[in-house]
C-alpha cells in the first residue's frame, strides 16, 4: 500500500532539490526525517514538509503505522520558470531565470501488491 503527497510551485531549483531528495530515497521514514532535519539547505526544509504530509496521509487515510513506512519513491519535477531582467552596465540587460519545482513523495510499507 502506498500513499503520496505533492507540493507544487516550490521556489527552488529542481537540480538543487534533487540532490537533497537523493539522500532519503529508499530509507525508512524515521531515518529520512532525521537526515533532513540535519541537512542545512532550503530543499531539505521543503522536502520534510511534503514527507510529513505523506506520512499523515498514510496514517489517517490508510491506517498504516509510521514506524513501518519507507520512502518508496521521491521525485522532483520542474515547474514553471519566472523570467526576469537584471540591469547591467552600459544600458545592457541579462536574463535571469527563477526556477520552481514540483515535489512528490510516495511512502509505503515496502510490500508489493
Amino acid at each position: 500500500m502506498e500513499t503520496r503527497a505533492v507540493a507544487k510551485y516550490i521556489r527552488i531549483s529542481p537540480r538543487k532539490a534533487r540532490m537533497t531528495a537523493d539522500l532519503i530515497r529508499g530509507k525508512s521514514v524515521i531515518e529520512a526525517e532525521a537526515i533532513l532535519q540535519y541537512t542545512s539547505n532550503k530543499g531539505a526544509e521543503e522536502i520534510i514538509k511534503v514527507l510529513r504530509s505523506a506520512v499523515a496521509n498514510a496514517e489517517n487515510n490508510e491506517e498504516m503505522p509510521k514506524d513501518e513506512l519507507k520512502v518508496t519513491r521521491i521525485f522532483i519535477d520542474q515547474g514553471p520558470s519566472l523570467k526576469r531582467i537584471k540591469p547591467r552596465a552600459q544600458g545592457r540587460a541579462d536574463r535571469m531565470v527563477r526556477r520552481s519545482s514540483h515535489i512528490t513523495v510516495v511512502v509505503g510499507d515496502g510490500r508489493e501488491e
